[in-house]
């Protein structure tokens, strides 16, 4: 064995838990902090809420009995994130024929208007179905009426930007985008929590053409009258096959009640100093996001979101590990990262990496928990930051010697890469690594899988009721202990592949 795998085995060997009939005595306590951390008191843990800073104090009370560094502003433990919301609090909207019958469409379960500071408190016009709105479908016949685009999540079919463009271009006053309902290996989910637009202090959040998301169910509202039917154009969408493009007999109408606010949300941050003075300016950060999205839309009666496992029980997990190390060093630094905001853009870490609490050239690696849910056994983990840094190589032996496989995204199409906290690190070339559970094709494993996005995910299901497969969040969770000591004590620093 190479020394670097000699090391991992012996870590193993240190960490492995003895077989028992139930969870071990680390997962119990895991899973004990992760009901405490999203407990309804926390009241779904949205960014700036009163919740949100109950559950940032008990995370920081955590930290302190770990023996955690304040690693915040000005030597506390906390980051101050100034914010800025619009936000659509109510709306009326309707289908309006030439012979004056409305049928109306419901806010936030059939029509989500996309909040920004540009969007009009009301409009009206007449439709034009576009198909895909690409710019060789949005003519001119588009001049001074609203759009209906077919959203397409696939390549080969005009994406939002171009949609966007190609229809501002052509001289449409709005666009409503039909969800993409075919898009099956993450199908859109109704209703919306809210409709709400968050950017940092200062930065304008300016919509440009106004914009309506909208539940393909609703599609036939919209084409009443037109002689089409709305099934056949979501069978032919589904199928990637051109669509028709036609005017349609109603009139679209929106009223919009429209606020404003500015408020601060605070996130976590505390230092495991190291002990190896030649790496104390190589830190190893280890992060999670503590935002939620709170109290929404109701689902089967719950309006609260607890984000249980979306993120609450991967800050527990951080809390776990400093609690394990109880003030005891690896060679290397370890910054432990609560974020906020991630639900609302990753917004949390973009203001850290714009306002550093220590340089930020002295962070080497990043290890992001997200995306993560124990509901099957873990026999593969899909890697982002594999082929593109020496940390995810690091990772790919460790889950080796845990008979783990490791696998690249073989979703592509999810985006999943730029939708967590570990993107902004990569986006400024820090080495950065985050996990998904992958399961195999037809399998139960990705029945279960795609059963909770459909069910659970970003919505108040994601509680403590969901069904865990408890010896895969022990495989995990040590997969994790393993690779931070890994990363923290290994040789080298982290480093960037070259692009072939």
């Amino acid at each position: 064995m190479t020394s670097a795998r000699l090391l991992i085995a012996a870590l193993i060997a240190a960490s492995a838990a003895p077989a028992t009939a139930g969870p071990d005595a680390d997962t119990k306590a895991w899973l004990a902090r992760t009901a405490e951390l999203s407990s309804d008191a926390m009241e779904g843990r949205d960014a700036g809420s009163p919740g949100h800073a109950r559950a940032i104090a008990l995370v920081e009370g955590w930290f302190k009995a770990a023996r955690l560094q304040p690693a915040g502003s000005g030597g506390s433990w906390r980051q101050a994130v100034p914010l800025h919301e619009v936000r659509v609090t109510a709306a009326a909207m309707q289908v309006v024929q030439p012979d004056g019958s409305a049928a109306p469409l419901k806010f936030l379960h059939e029509v989500t208007p996309r909040a920004a500071a540009d969007l009009p408190a009301s409009l009206a016009g007449p439709m034009r179905f576009a198909g895909y709105c690409s710019k060789a479908e949005a003519g001119p016949e588009l001049k001074g009426k609203i759009a209906i685009c077919f959203g397409s999540r696939r390549t080969g079919r005009a994406g939002a930007a171009e949609r966007q463009a190609a229809v501002t271009a052509a001289g449409a006053t709005a666009m409503l985008v039909i969800d993409d309902v075919g898009f099956s290996i993450e199908p859109p989910r109704w209703p919306d929590a809210y409709a709400r637009s968050i950017a940092h202090e200062g930065v304008a959040i300016a919509g440009g053409l106004p914009l309506f998301r909208v539940n393909g169910s609703a599609l036939a509202t919209l084409i009443a009258g037109s002689g089409r039917l709305a099934a056949t154009i979501l069978t032919e969408a589904t199928y990637h096959r051109d669509l028709e493009r036609f005017d349609v007999p109603g009139r679209f109408e929106a009223s919009l009640t429209i606020t404003t606010r500015n408020f601060v949300s605070e996130q976590l941050l505390g230092l495991l100093p190291g002990t190896d003075k030649a790496k104390a300016g190589e830190v190893l950060l280890a992060g999670a996001h503590i935002d939620g999205y709170g109290l929404g839309e109701p689902v089967n009666g719950d309006a609260l979101y607890n984000g249980s496992f979306d993120d609450a029980a991967y800050v527990a997990l951080l809390s776990q590990l400093a609690q394990r190390r109880r003030g005891k060093g690896f060679a290397r630094p370890v910054l432990f990262a609560v974020w906020t905001a991630e639900e609302k853009g990753l917004l949390g870490a973009r203001w850290w990496l714009q306002h550093p609490t220590l340089p930020r050239a002295q962070i080497a690696g990043v290890i992001n928990l997200d995306q993560l849910r124990p509901l099957f056994p873990l026999k593969a983990l899909t890697l982002h930051g594999l082929g593109q840094n020496t940390l995810a190589d690091t990772a790919r032996a460790v889950a080796t010697s845990l008979n783990i496989q490791i696998r690249p995204d073989l979703e592509p199409e999810r985006n999943l890469i730029r939708r967590v906290d570990s993107w902004p690190f990569m986006e400024a070339g820090i080495p950065a690594v985050n996990f998904v559970f992958a399961y195999d094709p037809r399998t139960e494993a990705e029945r279960i899988y795609r059963d909770w996005y459909q069910r659970r995910y970003h919505r108040p299901q994601d509680d403590m009721t969901t069904p865990l497969d408890l010896t895969a969040a022990r495989d995990f969770n040590r997969f994790f202990y393993t690779l931070v000591e890994t990363a923290a004590n290994a040789p080298a620093r982290p480093a960037l592949i070259p692009a072939p």
